[in-house]
């Protein structure tokens, strides 16, 4: 599976042919420092008077190789894909190399911040049901008022927690269709791309 990168990490990406081998080494350092603990302007500022150049170009290429490691590393690509991703960028066969070094050290390390990054959402369980229907009262001795009561079990880090919910049956209704609705789009080429890249 190759890389599909925009214009705009492509142009991020520009400024390391222009830098010696270790300054990207310093980068690809950086880059996985800036997934741990967030950025920091004043290494920015650091870089960019060394290589005089803005600080705006350097965390540009600072984010572009974020990005291209965290893709790489969340799909978990074999180092032949990654070449034949990063080949398209026209950069020399030592920098392609450098930056396949990088990938192989820090993929284990990135695929870990990430995993911790991620929230972790209740999953379901089961569910139980009941419907409720009212034929009358004491002020109106004919009506139909019908209600579903649900039940639902979720589990969250081996925690079971059960939510109640209560609602009429047009409600229900039009929840089950905005659900078929979103399983539909789901079945769509642009939403399994995101998938995709979101595992």
């Amino acid at each position: 599976m190759l890389l599909e990168l925009s214009e705009e990490h492509r142009e991020h990406l520009a400024f390391l042919p222009r830098v010696d081998s270790a300054v990207v080494a310093e980068f690809g350092r950086i880059a996985v420092e800036f997934l741990r603990r967030g950025a920091n302007p004043k290494i920015y500022e650091g870089a960019a008077r060394k290589l005089s150049v803005s600080s705006d170009t350097v965390q540009h290429g600072v984010e572009g190789l974020t990005y291209l490691l965290t893709e790489s590393s969340k799909l978990m690509i074999s180092e032949l894909d990654f070449q034949d991703s990063v080949f398209v960028l026209g950069f020399s066969e030592e920098l392609n190399k450098l930056l396949l070094q990088l990938y192989l050290d820090n993929r284990k390390e990135i695929r870990t911040i990430l995993s911790e990054l991620a929230p972790d959402l209740p999953s379901y369980h089961s569910l139980e049901w009941r419907l409720d229907v009212q034929l009358a009262s004491r002020s109106l001795r004919q009506q139909m008022k019908p209600s579903v009561t649900m039940k639902l079990h979720l589990n969250q880090n081996g925690d079971h927690t059960t939510k109640v919910l209560q609602t009429d049956p047009a409600t229900l209704l039009h929840l089950v269709q905005q659900l078929e609705q979103a399983l539909e789009e789901m079945k769509t080429n642009h939403c399994r791309r995101v998938v995709r890249n979101i595992k």
